[in-house]
């Protein structure tokens, strides 16, 4: 079937358009009315391409108790996003071909929106087998990594780059190894911890230095890296200058945007998460955000008794997808964000740093990937309305303006709260 959007809002035009779909595409963009055998009408709202999310943990398989991928697409649906990428640190972790493969087809099976899969590193070997699955980048955690397994992980990688297809794009969670443990172990020798600790256990510092090693390493083995989830202020400059002779990008999530290490004394366990919420001194903030960023969620959930084991034993990680647009809409309503930056932070730079070209623009021959947001609906979060199988937030009970109000995948309408 075909389908017309009407009365859309487009990001720096003005008037209204109607927006013509076939199987999937976009395949025209008018003022003038257009005919198809199903019309949609978003009451003169803002389309925008459809919402990318290049960092978010489904916890399937081996996990599911946390989230599926099921749970956790229907959430990204929520929360107006039309295509996810799964990270690798599953239960077997996707650093196999065969783990690989049984992710794609859980995934095939369970998701209501687009997917790409992060796949781990591993031996040369594995690796050459699972570029055959066309995972979207590799993922390496440099806080589980010594620095001698880390020039080896980044060196096969370069030698991957030559013999396949792989892009050379390499996703870094950066934190230093030897750093964390040094505080970790100082800290815990107190007589009694606070959550707040957890913070200092993984300092700024531990970033920064992982950060500059990232940088040297791609630049020594011709790779192109993404740094995820960049916290610390530092870290921001080292990457910005490093951008200007590297192909190097980074993503920024909500939490480290809008909260600081304060929060651990309102919120606890249940704020821990990695790299740690920062002291105010060091933090990224919403006026870091400009036309190159990207916005990652890292959405990350987990049980209730996963978050209430103490400093140390806490799992780490906080569920982000059905909150972050609201967040920032409603700091585009404040005045700190300009709402011109929404599709590119949220789509459009995601899917030109990782070559989903396909994506990102609203545009004849692109996928009629969208997500309709309304600027003015207010209301209050509530984790219990949420699709997530998390039961935390540290937003929960917060109050915003503008909420995504409709979710179109490949121009099938998932989510419709208009």
């Amino acid at each position: 079937m075909d389908l017309v959007i009407k009365n859309c809002k487009l990001v720096d035009k003005i008037g209204e358009y109607f927006i013509k779909v076939d199987d999937g595409k976009i395949t025209d963009i008018s003022k003038k009315p257009l005919k198809a055998s199903e019309t949609i009408d978003i009451e003169n709202n803002y389309i925008l391409p459809g919402f990318i999310d290049p960092h978010i943990h489904f916890r399937d398989p081996g996990l599911t108790q946390k989230e599926d991928f099921k749970t956790g697409s229907l959430s990204a649906a929520n929360g107006g996003f039309t295509t996810v990428f799964d990270m690798p640190n599953t239960l077997p972790k996707t650093n196999t071909y065969n783990a690989l493969k049984e992710k794609i087809n859980i995934a095939k099976s369970k998701s209501v929106v687009n997917f790409q899969l992060f796949a781990g590193t591993n031996s040369l070997d594995e690796m050459e087998k699972m570029i055959e699955l066309n995972p979207i980048a590799f993922k390496i955690f440099m806080d589980l990594e010594s620095d001698e397994q880390l020039k080896e992980i980044f060196h096969n990688l370069s030698v991957l780059k030559e013999k396949t297809s792989y892009s050379g794009l390499v996703a870094t969670h950066c934190e230093k190894k030897s750093i964390v443990e040094f505080e970790t172990e100082r800290l815990k020798e107190k007589n009694e911890n606070n959550a707040i600790d957890y913070s200092y256990a993984r300092p700024a510092k531990s970033e920064d230095e992982s950060v500059k090693q990232a940088i040297k390493l791609a630049g020594e083995n011709n790779l192109s890296l993404h740094i995820c989830h960049l916290s610390s202020k530092k870290s921001l400059s080292f990457a910005k200058e490093a951008s200007k002779t590297q192909a190097i990008s980074w993503e920024f999530t909500p939490h480290h945007l809008l909260l600081d290490n304060d929060a651990y004394n309102v919120y606890g366990t249940f704020i821990k998460t990695n790299p740690p919420l920062r002291e105010k001194k060091d933090s990224v903030r919403i006026s870091d955000l400009d036309e190159t960023s990207i916005i990652g969620t890292d959405h990350a959930p987990h049980t209730l008794e996963d978050k209430q084991k103490g400093v140390w034993n806490s799992s780490p990680g906080i569920p982000n997808l059905e909150t972050v647009v609201p967040l920032l809409l409603t700091e585009v309503n404040k005045g700190n964000l300009d709402f011109k930056l929404i599709p590119k932070i949220l789509s459009q730079n995601a899917a030109n740093i990782y070559g989903l070209n396909n994506k990102g623009k609203i545009a004849i021959g692109k996928d009629a990937d969208f997500t309709v947001v309304d600027l003015k609906r207010e209301g209050t979060f509530n984790i219990d309305e949420f699709e997530t199988k998390a039961e935390y937030s540290p937003f929960d009970g917060e109050k915003y303006i503008g909420m995504p109000v409709m979710t179109i995948v490949n121009g099938k309408t998932v989510v419709d709260k208009i």
